[in-house]
């Protein structure tokens, strides 16, 4: 009987400290269990020593497979560039700063040998996080819940393990304003959760700034819901009944009460009021049109720069057609 084969995607921007004590664990962990393997890193665009090290490593170890994509494409599309060039049975996606214990990669693995086609980690806190952070990613994911067509998880993070046939159905997403924990909910499938308690960094900070968190939770409202597309309508409708009320108010002050005050606070009010709610809804339109437009121009997801083109011909990042028919 043949092996099952485990592949592990890691991103990598700027870890040349944290590389080694990872693939190190990994390595660690991945001994005692009854599978082939292998550790695919994406180097998104280091600008330090990241991706010498993963040629070193690659050199002393046919398992460790480096990829390096021309410049920083994001997190994201760094993750997707690995799912895409896994070749094993399963693939666990996570990170490689420690914050992701390689030690609960067999607890992964045993659940999915139990016929769970998603193995899906949930994060109950993480030790180093500042308690801003903690408030507002609780508060984001409710938000999410409340106005997604899907639920997403609170706390779920990308360390996660799928099925071959899972992944085979991901591929054909190919959306560019990607946000995968999204995503992998609209997948269905047979699911399982794994709590565990993050732990600080290894070394090094964050590379994930403010910005780009920004930048992904707007992706995720993007990518989960049209009810920003539908506020304009609703606000219409609000404000058309407070005109109505206010329009009956001054006729009954008017011929009623014969006690009509002009007042220029309350106009000026009034188009100060609508004319935000009007930018606004326009503004939710223009992010929408943004996206329309990015997804219109049918460019790769990620350009990958080693190993050399010939080696990913056949990704589905490539050929959009060819990524459709899988």
């Amino acid at each position: 009987m043949q092996m099952k084969r485990l592949s592990i995607v890691v991103p990598v921007y700027n870890e040349e400290a944290n590389i080694r004590p990872f693939y190190r664990a990994v390595c660690q962990e991945m001994s005692q269990l009854p599978y082939d393997w292998e550790l695919l890193f994406v180097d998104d665009g280091s600008g330090d020593d990241s991706w010498h090290i993963l040629e070193t490593l690659a050199e002393g170890d046919a398992r460790v497979r480096p990829m390096q994509l021309s410049r920083n494409m994001g997190h994201q599309l760094a993750l997707t560039c690995g799912m895409d060039h896994a070749e094993g049975d399963a693939v666990i996606t996570m990170d490689g700063d420690m914050q992701h214990p390689p030690a609960l990669i067999p607890v992964l693995a045993r659940r999915w040998e139990e016929g769970y086609d998603i193995v899906q980690t949930v994060r109950l806190e993480t030790e180093d996080a500042p308690l801003l952070k903690r408030i507002s990613s609780r508060a984001y994911y409710r938000l999410l819940n409340l106005i997604s067509d899907v639920p997403i998880l609170e706390g779920g993070s990308d360390f996660r393990l799928m099925d071959m046939r899972v992944l085979h159905v991901f591929r054909r997403y190919r959306e560019h304003a990607r946000f995968i924990r999204g995503m992998i909910s609209t997948l269905g499938f047979r699911r399982t959760l794994v709590e565990f308690v993050a732990p600080p960094r290894h070394a090094g900070y964050s590379k994930f700034s403010l910005r780009k968190m920004l930048s992904l939770a707007i992706d995720g409202v993007i990518a989960c819901s049209t009810l920003p597309l539908r506020f304009g309508l609703y606000m219409g409708g609000f404000c058309a009944l407070v005109g109505i009320a206010i329009f009956a108010h001054a006729v009954r002050e008017k011929y009623i009460f014969q006690d009509a005050v002009l007042g220029w606070a309350s106009i000026l009010g009034s188009i100060v009021f609508f004319g935000g709610m009007q930018l606004v809804a326009l503004g939710f339109i223009g992010i929408y049109i943004g996206h329309i437009f990015e997804e219109v121009k049918r460019r790769p997801l990620y350009i990958v720069q080693h190993p050399k083109p010939r080696d990913t011909e056949k990704s589905p990042n490539v050929s959009r057609e060819e990524g459709e028919r899988h």
